[in-house]
């Protein structure tokens, strides 16, 4: 259950300052505890990392690398479903590459959901994009563009709804 509160509290006359206090309640059959043995130098190693990335807690920053595991041996499962993003970053003045990449792009409606393109300058364009299908089909489509005469840098990232 979350219920929200408003309390007031003044350091003095002129400054009054106003938050809001949520209290959170969860069940043990949501959260379940576990103990850690860790060095401790790995500890100060990690708790230094979780505090410049910005986490509250120790706990939160441990979900989170279970997650990213998870995630990350599901992506390299050729039969699963993700989603992803190409960024890459050519000349469009090399030979007919506009022409391929749209054509490429045509060829493959069912795994490109939408594109970005951005002019950076007179010969350099940015283009991302968004694609959504099985891992093996995206890593095939964004390894054809990047291999094009004329992609300076082309990078997949791909990531899953689901773990």
């Amino acid at each position: 259950m979350i219920r929200g509160t408003i309390i007031s509290f003044a350091d003095n006359k002129k400054l009054k300052i106003v938050a809001r206090i949520w209290i959170i309640r969860v069940t043990m059959d949501n959260i379940k505890r576990f103990g850690v043995s860790i060095e401790p130098d790995l500890l100060k190693k990690f708790d230094k990392l979780i505090d410049e990335e910005g986490y509250e807690n120790r706990s939160e920053a441990i979900r989170d690398l279970i997650r990213n595991s998870l995630i990350a041996t599901k992506k390299h499962d050729p039969e699963s479903i993700a989603m992803g993003t190409l960024t890459m970053i050519y000349d469009h003045h090399t030979g007919n590459l506009t022409n391929r990449l749209l054509k490429i792009q045509h060829n493959h409606t069912s795994e490109i959901l939408t594109t970005t393109h951005i002019h950076l300058d007179h010969d350099n364009c940015l283009e991302v994009l968004i694609l959504k299908g099985k891992t093996k089909n995206i890593q095939k489509l964004a390894d054809n563009i990047k291999s094009l005469k004329g992609i300076k840098h082309g990078e997949l990232v791909m990531t899953t709804s689901s773990y």
